[in-house]
């Protein structure tokens, strides 16, 4: 494992070999192969891996632990990192669709891992639907829907009798029947996750309690007349809606509600947005083509770091204010360590019971079950 570093940066074996296993292939590389259960998939991390505010990637390098560090050249954060007893490891891809995309694919094709049996987990932070759930909570990811490829139209043009300027691109109305393939020439609009491994995962959580403070109880207690914004933190189930526009305000929310059932033909509903997701699932799902990778083994998780809507009696531009001058996300810490308290349990239970789980996807039944 010469391709791993300690903390205190002090290589376990040569230069020469670690050189031969960034570059790929070769005999070197495969004999030195890094064995992985578990890759743990986080966007983003503000400083230091470890000792101050923390991102997401820092809770996990901190307390599941990740002490060992892998370097990743030509990603974004240039550094993974690693615990050899779980054989989990940990990558901060870099915030937005095309930072998750690039680090996946690196990761895939890099010869120092055999990924064919690992299981993936994006643990990160969201917006959070009001209609849905309260900042705080956690929740697993049965669809990821795109909603950053789309004809729009500025608002002042928007014929009265539409809901929103947003068509899909394959189309010229907002409701286009009959709904589009969901792949295509234009791009890829939808992915359903593993039903039954997002369902095994969620029974695992879904009695745990969440932190909640002072300050949440106070920010959802302004969602007056949204009975769900109002409620504690939960680890919840519900789809998540991918795009690099940081949009907000009500409008916006009931234009990801539309465009979730839309793509999902009535079957979703809409829980969280955030950047990341359709990029991850792109760069999987393809490297899947090639036998790199099992899609079934892929789970997503997203925790409420804000409301994507103000209150009542708020604007749009008033929250985006007020979330500015309070120095970052209303509800961010208590969704970073919602995130590591949730997904880490998923991803022990993998780890630590890896004989079981190697050839077997939780939540399917096994051939002799049958």
């Amino acid at each position: 494992m010469d391709a791993v570093r300690t903390r205190s940066g002090r290589r376990l074996a040569g230069a020469c070999l670690l050189a031969a296993m960034v570059a790929g292939g070769g005999a070197a590389a495969r004999a030195a192969q890094i064995p992985v259960r578990v890759v743990v998939v986080t966007t983003f991390e503000i400083g230091n891996d470890t000792g101050d505010v923390p991102g997401e990637f820092q809770t996990w390098v901190e307390k599941l632990p990740l002490k060992q560090e892998v370097p990743a050249p030509g990603t974004w954060h240039g550094v993974m990192r690693y615990n050899p007893d779980l054989q989990v490891l940990g990558i901060a891809s870099g915030e937005g669709p095309e930072h998750m995309a690039s680090a996946i694919t690196a990761l895939v094709l890099d010869p120092r891992f055999d990924l064919r049996r690992a299981y993936f987990v994006l643990a990160g932070i969201a917006g959070i639907d009001p209609n849905f759930a309260s900042i705080g909570g956690a929740v697993w990811a049965p669809r990821v829907v795109n909603g950053g490829l789309a004809h729009a139209m500025d608002a002042r043009e928007i014929p009265a009798d539409w809901p929103d300027g947003f068509t899909p691109v394959q189309g010229s109305v907002p409701t286009e029947k009959p709904v589009p393939p969901l792949h295509s020439l234009s791009g890829d609009m939808a992915y359903t996750l593993n039903p039954a491994l997002v369902g095994w995962a969620y029974d695992l959580t879904r009695s745990l309690k969440l932190p909640d403070t002072k300050a949440l109880k106070a920010i959802r207690a302004r969602y007056v007349g949204y009975p769900q914004a109002q409620k504690p933190p939960a680890v919840l189930l519900g789809d998540t809606i991918s795009g690099e526009t940081f949009w907000v305000g009500e409008r916006m929310n009931r234009w990801a509600e539309r465009w979730v059932r839309y793509w999902t033909e009535g079957k979703g509903t809409f829980a969280t947005t955030a950047e990341e997701d359709i990029g991850f699932m792109q760069a999987l799902t393809l490297q899947a083509q090639a036998g790199r990778v099992d899609p079934q083994r892929v789970l997503l998780l997203r925790t409420g770091s804000n409301f994507d809507m103000p209150p009542p009696g708020e604007t749009a531009a008033e929250l985006l204010k007020s979330e500015a001058s309070e120095g970052g996300y209303s509800g961010y810490l208590p969704s970073v360590a919602a995130a590591y308290q949730v997904g880490s349990v998923v991803v022990r239970e993998l780890a630590l019971h890896w004989d079981r789980y190697a050839d077997h996807v939780p939540g399917v039944a096994a051939p002799q079950d049958k």
